[in-house]
């Protein structure tokens, strides 16, 4: 593969790049960005283990799931950064676990959530599998054209954390809502039957748009 251009316009890149850059140049040289990686995977694990917890104790459950999800922004978001300002960059293999490292890590994160209760075992395979659908179009389409979309109607990672986030505190009050006055349903179910429709017509436009590109 070669070496690609990142196109991130989401709607906090550029306060988000400013901030990362300004955390790099002062990060212990002793800490690299093999050991940012390795955080952002133990974090979003930890995301889904504490989603678990959630089930019996909200507070503490939900207040874990954002703290996991901070470190995650912590060491997914930083390791390329690391990489960039200290002129240590692995272009291939770092494009490679990066990658491998976000899909095993919404695997774990959605796992916790299926074991929760929070969200049923079924929505939360469609909404791994819609990522990993649009996961596979994003990383084909950067092999094909050599430019990494980072973001989808300016919202990328960061931005779906804080979703993440605010997802887990609503919790706390109201683990069901009732759309549409239609029943009792819930939060995470209904959030994540919206995502999965979400990122399946993104899949769909993707394609569209890469047929008719001239």
């Amino acid at each position: 593969m070669t070496v690609h251009v990142r196109q991130h316009n989401s709607v906090l890149a550029a306060s988000e790049k400013r901030l990362l850059i300004w955390i790099a140049e002062r990060l212990p040289r002793w800490i690299n960005s093999d050991h940012l990686s390795a955080l952002g995977l133990a974090a979003m694990a930890g995301a889904g283990v504490s989603f678990v917890i959630a089930g019996a104790d909200p507070v503490a459950g939900a207040s874990l799931v954002v703290l996991c999800l901070l470190l995650n922004w912590f060491g997914d978001s930083l390791d390329g950064t690391v990489a960039r300002v200290r002129d240590q960059q692995r272009p291939r293999y770092g494009y490679y676990v990066d990658h491998v490292i976000d899909l095993a890590g919404t695997g774990l994160l959605f796992t916790g959530l299926a074991l929760s209760g929070y969200m049923s075992p079924m929505i939360a395979t469609l909404v791994v599998a819609a990522f990993f659908l649009v996961s596979a179009e994003t990383y084909l389409a950067t092999h094909a054209r050599g430019v990494f979309k980072m973001a989808f109607m300016g919202v990328g990672p960061t931005e779906l954390r804080v979703l993440l986030a605010a997802g887990a505190l609503a919790l706390i009050n109201t683990p069901t809502v009732n759309p549409l006055g239609l029943g009792q349903v819930r939060l995470w179910d209904l959030g994540g039957v919206i995502g999965a429709i979400g990122m399946i017509g993104t899949f769909v436009r993707a394609l569209y748009i890469e047929e008719t590109r001239r």
